[in-house]
Order: structure tokens, then sequence, then C-alpha cells
């Protein structure tokens, strides 16, 4: 006698039923798909996922020695040079070049595994040359060498750019500057701005742009200086900010020379306050970049720093306010600042890291957090300039 089948138990066998018949259905429609790569096995994907490690010397050689097909990817030129601009905006401080009595070298500033060592990149200054450095920027450094040449150095790649001074410059009698970039998206060609004074225009500051795209100086640019004829700070490179260049003035008062990159424009500027006097405790001042990305100005009196943000009315003239004020003598102990006048090595432009002298050596000072790092022992150099690139060796 067969056994009765309760209604629910007839619901639940008919729809047992009727999904095991769609899923025979849907068997017999549906064409088959072939599995999708794992996301690393894509070339294009790894090298966008390469593409975003961090800028760190570190970071492509320890991506490399994951597999051969990584290293080849890491390796290739093409890949290196997107990299390269990939983080063109945010390179690491490698370290500073530091001009000694009549040598320059290289010191590093970053720890292990990303420590650059010390003779890795060898200045190309002849034994006997005389010579200035004038600043580092862009991955490129810029050398006043003899024979009224400017040197353009890439010591990642090792290429060389000697550029012949413009003749109407008067680099005997006068002061001379300059600064090199990189126009915006382009890792292959370089400006430098020079600045100083000429025969021709007595009484005005005179600048003039070459660029190695078309490897000739353009026209000469001027503005009117005052009558107590100041000069550039010679141990104080330009501070690129925003479009602009700036260099610290001095004759009977301090002021800034800009350079406007867009306009082609020579102006002047005052510095904060009316004056500045050492003998009430100022210790060195310094042009710097805000972090909004707008011009700042630096003032460090005995253990405070100032620090001044440049304002434009509705008339056009330059005011400043101040933006905040430090006490350095809470961050570090007094026997870290057992000077009177810490002094303004250099500043990072990309970084926005001061580097501060100190009777307990140099110190890296990152403006918007105000974290401080010691990073060298020693501080009598002549000269300090940041180098900050993105630098891919051991691949």
């Amino acid at each position: 006698m067969p056994v009765p089948v309760l209604p629910s138990e007839k619901k639940r066998q008919f729809q047992s039923n009727l999904a095991r018949m769609s899923s025979d259905e849907g068997e017999k429609t549906s064409s088959p798909r072939s599995p999708a790569a794992p996301p690393l096995d894509d070339d294009d994907l790894l090298s966008e996922i390469l593409l975003r490690l961090p800028p760190q010397p570190s970071s492509l050689p320890r991506a490399s020695a994951v597999a051969k097909r990584w290293r080849s990817l890491a390796s290739d030129p093409r890949f290196c040079s997107r990299f390269r601009s990939h983080h063109r905006r945010n390179p690491p401080l490698l370290g500073c070049f530091v001009k000694f009595f009549d040598d320059i070298y290289f010191n590093y500033t970053l720890d292990a595994p990303n420590r650059v060592p010390r003779g890795r990149f060898s200045v190309p200054i002849h034994a006997g040359e005389s010579f200035r450095p004038l600043g580092c920027r862009h991955g490129l450094v810029l050398i006043l060498s003899s024979g009224n040449q400017l040197l353009v150095w890439d010591p990642i790649t090792g290429d060389q750019h000697r550029l012949d001074i413009p003749p109407v410059f008067d680099t005997e009698n006068r002061w001379i500057s300059a600064a090199v970039l990189r126009p915006a998206g382009d890792i292959q060609h370089f400006q430098v701005v020079l600045v100083g004074h000429s025969d021709m225009h007595h009484q005005k500051a005179v600048a003039s742009v070459y660029s190695s795209e078309t490897g000739v100086w353009g026209n000469l640019i001027t503005v009117q200086l005052p009558p107590d004829d100041p000069r550039v700070i010679q141990y104080k490179p330009a501070v690129m900010v925003g479009d602009s260049l700036y260099w610290l003035i001095t004759g009977d008062i301090f002021r800034i020379l800009e350079f406007d990159l867009d306009r082609r424009s020579l102006s002047l500027m005052p510095i904060p306050g009316e004056e500045i006097h050492w003998w009430e405790g100022v210790g060195d001042i310094s042009v710097v970049l805000l972090e909004d990305g707008g011009l700042g100005f630096l003032i460090l009196s005995k253990f405070s720093a100032q620090l001044w943000k440049r304002m434009i009315n509705c008339d056009g003239v330059t005011l400043w306010l101040v933006e905040k004020t430090i006490a350095l003598d809470r961050l570090l102990s007094n026997s870290e600042w057992a000077t009177p006048r810490p002094f303004i090595l250099g500043f990072a432009e990309n970084n926005n890291v001061l580097l501060l002298r100190t009777a307990a050596g140099v110190f890296t000072v990152q403006l918007e957090s105000f974290q401080f790092k010691k990073v060298f022992d020693y501080n009598n150099w002549h000269g300090f300039y940041p180098f900050e690139v993105v630098y891919t060796a051991g691949i």
C-alpha cells in the first residue's frame, strides 16, 4: 500500500523538481566562460599597482624581488619614467649636497633601507675649479662654475649641461644668482632663471630664462632697484612657490625679489615688519612654502619661530599676517638648543621641510606638523642644498 504524501511535502518536492529543471535548462542554454586571469597576472594592471608604490628608494627594488616578471616591469625604462613623473610633486628628501671649503659632496638624510650611500653622487667639479652651488630642484643641481658658466647636472642620469652666462650680465663686479627647474609635466627639458645686474641697466635687477628645449636665453627682464642697491643673499637659494621664484635680497633693509614664470616679470616686495634687527635676538629668516601652497616667511628669534602668510589686498598691495608662532624649546630639550641663534641651512620645497642648525647638530623640521628629526651631528658646513628626487636604484 503506497504511503500518502502530505500537502506540505508535495510543495517541497515540487519546488525541488522546479529548481533542478531550471538548473538543467541553464546548463543547456548558457555558453561556457573562460576563467578570469588573476589580477596580478595582468601586466597592465600590475604596472598600475607598482606605479602607486611610495616613491622611496627601496620600493621598486623590493617589488622587483617578488618575481622575474615584476622585475622586468619595474626595471623597464618607460615604466621608470612614468614612476618618476607620477611622483614628481612628492619626491623624498634623499639628502643634501654640502659645501665645505673647496669641496662639495652628498650626504644622506634617510634611514635604511632607503638610505643612499654618500659616494653615490660624485659632483663633476674638477680639482682646483672655483664654484658656487646655487641650489637643487626637480632632481637637478645648479652650480656656478669658473669661466662664467652655469653647470646643470642630473645626479641620477649623470647628464651635464654647461651654459655660458650671457655677456650682458656683470659677473665681475656685481652679484649674480640663478635657479633651475623643470616645466610642469616635463622630465626631459629644464629651464634656468638667471638674475643679477647689467652694465646696460644701472640701478636695475635683470633676469633672463634659458630653455633646454630651444637652447637659447630669452629676452632681458628688468625691475628698478631702490637707492640702497640691494643684492641677493648668496647662501640662501631661491624658493619656488607656485609659479614664482623668490630670492632674499638685502641692502639697508631686507626685501624679496620675485620672478613670475608665467608672466616673465620681476618685482620687489617687503618682508614682514619694518626691519629685521639681529641685535634684538633674530636668529635667521627664510622664504617658505605654506601648507595651502601660498607664500610664507619664517623668522627665527631666540627659541621661537614666527610664521607669516602673504596676503594681497583689493588694491594689489602685499600684506603679511602672522600664521602661527611656535615655541621651539618645547619641542626639543634645552641642551639641543644651547645656542642663542638657531640657523636655517636650507629649505626642501616638495617636503616643506626646513634644515635647521643647532648646537647639537642639524635637524629637519616639518613646517606643517613641526616634527623634528636629527639628521647630522656635524653642523659646520659652508653651504647646504637639499636634494629631493625619485630615485630607483638597485633594480
